[in-house]
């Protein structure tokens, strides 16, 4: 007879948790290494679509990244999930401002190179 197989391998051949994917993203996002905290943060939000952290921490990666039009659909997600959370919302006031002041900045800059 075969013994059942201890949780613990069972959980690992399921992978690591959105959790634990988000807590290492953070890990790496610490030290800059944004590539790698975008695909644990993706891999987190695919696996818990509704997560609100994954979400955020996603946003912020894209943000770092350049892709400030995701960036703005995940903090949109994050907040409509979570409409409360002063965290997500400061994260979210903070993109919308330096957002604001790029596409201001971009506008002026088409504006002046047009006859």
């Amino acid at each position: 007879m075969l013994a059942p197989l201890p949780l613990v391998l069972l959980l690992l051949a399921a992978g690591p948790s959105a959790d634990q994917e988000i807590a290492f993203g953070i890990e790496v996002a610490q030290k800059g290494l944004w590539r790698e905290a975008r695909l644990r943060f993706e891999k987190a939000a695919n696996h818990e679509p509704d997560n609100p952290s994954a979400l955020n921490n996603l946003a912020i990666a894209l943000e770092q990244s350049g892709e400030f039009d995701k960036a703005r659909a995940a903090y949109e997600k994050a907040m409509e999930l979570k409409p409360n959370d002063l965290y997500i919302q400061q994260n979210y006031d903070l993109f919308r401002e330096a957002d604001d002041k790029r596409n201001r900045k971009a506008r002026k800059a088409a504006e002046s190179k047009t006859p």
